[in-house]
């Protein structure tokens, strides 16, 4: 009859192999809103103001924010993104930092539309590795068809 080979394994190995896995980060707090919505006549004049919070975690050292403009129009079925430079791009909170604070403001925006912003946050580590994320969709900022400018009755 044979018998299974036994290895020798050691005390620290043992205890790695009984120990569960650490748990992943679960991300702090987030919120993400409208500060403003501002509906115009001229469209150089219409925007939209969402703001993005977030809070630390015990393992955090820096957290990022990148917001997403995405727009609706009634011939699209769905909402999209609107690509443009300076969109799309994270913003690290300094090192220490509990509560980070991110607010844009998108202008010169199409009618009828509806806006939103799409929100990603990550909790980096000391090395800059993302230890949580979350994504979060503001409320919606509804652009208005404008009225078209009275004309004089016919005849006169």
């Amino acid at each position: 009859m044979a018998f299974p080979t036994v290895l020798p394994v050691s005390l620290a190995a043992l205890s790695l192999l009984a120990s569960p896995s650490p748990a992943p980060t679960t991300p702090g707090p987030v919120s993400a809103s409208v500060e403003q919505c501002v509906p115009a006549a001229v469209q150089t004049e219409r925007s939209a103001t969402f703001t993005a919070q977030m809070t630390a975690t015990a393992s955090t050292q820096r957290m990022a924010i990148q917001m997403e403009i995405q727009e609706w129009t009634p011939t699209d079925p769905t909402f999209h993104t609107v690509i443009a430079p300076g969109l799309g791009v994270w913003s690290q909170s300094e090192t220490g930092v509990k509560i980070y604070k991110f607010v844009k403001q998108f202008t010169n925006l199409s009618a009828p539309a509806a806006f939103r912003a799409l929100v990603h946050y990550r909790w980096l580590d000391g090395r800059g590795h993302t230890i949580a994320h979350a994504q979060r969709r503001t409320p919606v900022c509804q652009q208005p068809a404008q009225p078209l400018p009275a004309q004089a009755p016919a005849g006169r």
